[in-house]
């Protein structure tokens, strides 16, 4: 049998809900014609993203880069924040977009987190915050990170972007930090087509992010900040809610995808899987895995290449590292040696396909392909 597929097998490929339940919320949206501007959809997600995700405050965004910028202005940050190099560009463009200068730390070997043991060497007059990711949904080492920056003064904003109902130990992760930035792009675990999020901690945070992403809006006449426009539609809302209601399913089929992949490729030398994280409920938003090169007997790009070949596409995800793209390459903290870790897994890692319509035996041949190489 062929391993290679008819269709092309992309890293991920967003999930659905049936059409016919999603059009009678548009025909309602029609009927109503409030399409924006906190319509009863929005609230409505509010409150239920509230009580899925246990968590007290969210403010809804039409998307995740919005929401961190605006979450930089809402704790008016400032001068140097510290930040990963391994993540989507939005995490440190924010930082740019406000004015503030990213001091990249490197990340531990085995979640790819910032990593804390490295973090006070970087900490100078200037730093504000940190903002730190939890990679692939894996939880940062949240209680290491909370007594640094309590020791030095600084906010942490967590890019939270990767962990939709991740909780560790039973708490939510979004109820870490002074603020977690959510995604619900297409590509997410759970979407609202394009959107975000902001999770906060009390009323009156929220008022005032609120009042940030409408223009700075107080009324219909008095504006108390400068604020953009970055508001969720009725039709990202009425998407968001349905979706709640097929997430948990979606989240057990990627949990028995990654377990199938980990399984078939545990025992493949130079390639290497990450395990779950004890006490650590996840979402399975994404499979890496690290080839070694040497061991491997073929280099990661070579991997992802032969992939191709067989109409599999994976994707090397983070690859460049943000602190080698040229807009931040000439930091201190991007130099070439800095970050040995990062440089090293940005190498190696390589995502493979997993979403929840992906079918079992389509798993089984990716394994094989992997575990074939060039063969």
């Amino acid at each position: 049998m062929s391993n290679t597929f008819e269709k092309p097998i992309l890293v991920t490929s967003p999930h659905l809900p049936p059409l016919e339940e999603f059009q009678e919320y548009l025909q309602d949206i029609w009927e109503s014609k409030w399409l924006t501007n906190n319509g009863k959809y929005h609230r409505a997600l509010e409150q239920a993203l509230c009580e899925y995700l246990g968590v007290k405050y969210i403010s809804l965004f039409s998307n995740g880069t919005l929401a961190l910028l605006t979450a930089l202005q809402m704790l008016r940050i400032t001068g140097e924040v510290i930040t990963t190099p391994f993540s989507f560009v939005a995490t440190t463009h924010a930082l740019w977009w406000n004015n503030i200068k990213p001091v990249f730390v490197d990340i531990e070997d085995q979640t790819f987190n910032l990593d804390p043991s490295k973090i006070e060497a970087a900490i100078t007059p200037k730093t504000t915050a940190l903002m730190p990711v939890h990679v692939y949904g894996n939880p940062c080492a949240v209680q290491q990170l909370q007594e640094i920056a309590d020791t030095y003064g600084l906010k942490i904003i967590y890019d939270a972007c990767h962990t939709f109902g991740v909780t560790i130990n039973g708490i939510p992760v979004l109820n870490f930090g002074d603020l977690s930035v959510m995604s619900f792009h297409a590509t997410k675990v759970y979407n609202t087509f394009e959107g975000g999020a902001i999770v906060c901690h009390d009323a009156a945070t929220k008022k005032r992010i609120d009042y940030l992403k409408n223009f700075g809006f107080a009324g219909e006449t008095k504006v108390v900040a400068p604020g953009i426009n970055a508001k969720m539609n009725e039709v990202q809302a009425a998407m968001g809610l349905l979706q709640l209601k097929y997430v948990d399913q979606a989240i057990e089929k990627r949990k028995a995808i990654a377990a199938a992949y980990r399984e078939g490729l545990r025992q493949v030398a130079g390639i290497r899987v990450l395990d779950d994280m004890p006490g650590v409920k996840h979402c399975y938003a994404y499979f890496p895995i690290l080839v070694d090169k040497v061991v491997y007997g073929m280099s990661r790009d070579a991997l992802y290449e032969e992939l191709k070949r067989h109409n599999v596409f994976g994707r090397r995800y983070f690859y460049p590292l943000i602190s080698q793209f040229p807009t931040y390459s000439a930091l201190e903290s991007a130099r070439p040696g800095k970050l040995p870790v990062a440089e090293k897994v940005t190498e190696e890692v390589l995502c493979l396909p997993i979403y929840p319509d992906l079918d079992m035996r389509a798993v089984t041949q990716i394994v094989e392909l992997v575990k074939n190489g060039d063969a």
